[in-house]
């Protein structure tokens, strides 16, 4: 593994993430969401439930998951634009990400032509809003299969796995997990990590920063992202759990 010289903000180690948090139901009027806080960073993800497919789809006899990814004017130290009209490259990629990604561990024939839309609204970014988007997602996609079973339409949640993702990196040479947005911006290297409750890889998108590096670092990474993983699948299966379907939104 690397080494312990790295001094972190937060007085974190290389292998230690950020504190994180769940909170389910955080929009009372939507099918499923919640809200998630890794350190600083902050997404809110809603479900939206259609019973039917887009219009290439239909007759087919399977459903759609897809998703959409919006930063919040003040979400970052200095004003973002809103984006209207014209979607810019780095959202379409995020939210094409986040699509992909929970379609991987969704069973779409046994939903049935029913179509889910997550929407992942960062209120504050520092870092890891695309990784937080796609744990957080899947929280509110559980919940809102959930409630398709609530309302009848479905007999069991038609979901293959858990998902979730994280961020590793090469920063001053040590490879470290969970990187807040000061250490993204001075990495080496950026990686991003998708994988599944069972240990596959979904995605990883990883990229050196003018610099290489080599199989013994991504090995490490890999390591500290495989660590990272198991502990927001252990925090989405909380969430879960402890989500009162008192006032749930129901079809």
């Amino acid at each position: 593994m690397s080494s312990l010289s790295l001094v972190r903000s937060g007085g974190r180690s290389v292998s230690e993430q950020r504190p994180v948090k769940i909170i389910p139901g955080y929009v009372p009027d939507a099918e499923g969401s919640a809200l998630i806080e890794t350190g600083n960073t902050r997404v809110m993800c809603a479900a939206t439930v259609e019973l039917q497919v887009p219009p290439w789809m239909r007759g087919k006899g399977t459903g759609w998951v897809t998703a959409e990814y919006s930063m919040l004017p003040r979400s970052t130290t200095e004003r973002v634009r809103r984006e209207r009209g014209t979607i810019g490259g780095r959202t379409q990629e995020i939210q094409r990400l986040i699509g992909r990604a929970l379609r991987a561990i969704t069973d779409l024939p046994a939903l049935g032509e029913i179509s889910i839309l997550l929407d992942c609204d960062v209120l504050r970014a520092d870092g890891g809003t695309r990784t937080a988007s796609i744990t957080g997602a899947y929280v509110a996609l559980h919940l809102a299969l959930a409630g398709l079973i609530e309302a009848g339409k479905l007999k069991a949640i038609p979901l293959k796995d858990q998902i979730a993702a994280i961020s590793v990196g090469i920063v001053d040479g040590d490879a470290v997990l969970d990187l807040d947005y000061n250490e993204d911006s001075a990495a080496d290297v950026d990686m991003n990590v998708v994988m599944t409750g069972g240990g596959e890889f979904v995605e990883l998108q990883g990229t050196g920063e003018e610099a290489t590096f080599d199989r013994n670092q991504l090995e490490q990474m890999l390591e500290l992202a495989d660590s990272g993983i198991k502990n927001l699948l252990a925090a989405q299966r909380a969430a879960i759990g402890s989500y009162s379907w008192h006032n749930a939104q129901f079809l």
